[in-house]
């Protein structure tokens, strides 16, 4: 997975500080309303091999299976246990509050998953490389 960046600070003589450069559900038009425009960049350490400089754009790379990995975890595994959690308790022949109830107590056990799993990640983040530099951000 290839996403944008500008390096903002250099952390050494391989690593480097990069602003990523997210796209946003609204097409990136924020001059509508401004509300997206700076929630829509985060900033990552990158391995820096190819010696790109501050204030570089340069295209950066993540393994796909880490990123697709890391949102299925947070995005659909609370939510099929909720769905797990309804079906099941309905097929016990719960009532129907204790059938909604048994599914948001899957799905906090889903979140607990979520917070577990991550902080065991945390050891081992996704990392990014740079694989190419794109041009210079004008000051």
């Amino acid at each position: 997975m290839t996403q944008f960046a500008i390096i903002k600070k250099l952390k050494g003589p391989d690593k480097a500080e990069v602003e990523v450069l997210r796209g946003t559900a609204c097409g990136d038009d924020c001059e509508s309303c401004g509300v997206c425009h700076y929630a829509s960049k985060i900033r990552v350490e990158a391995q820096n091999d190819i010696g790109a400089q501050v204030g570089d754009r340069v295209e950066i790379e993540a393994r796909t299976s880490r990123v697709l990995g890391a949102a299925v975890l947070v995005y659909v595994v609370p939510f099929v246990l909720f769905f797990i959690g309804y079906a099941i308790s309905a097929a016990m022949n719960m009532t129907e509050a204790m059938s909604v109830l048994f599914s948001f107590v899957a799905f906090a056990i889903g979140l607990g998953v979520v917070v577990l799993v991550g902080r065991s990640h945390k050891k081992n983040p996704i990392t990014y490389n740079i694989i190419s530099i794109i041009g210079h951000e004008a000051a």
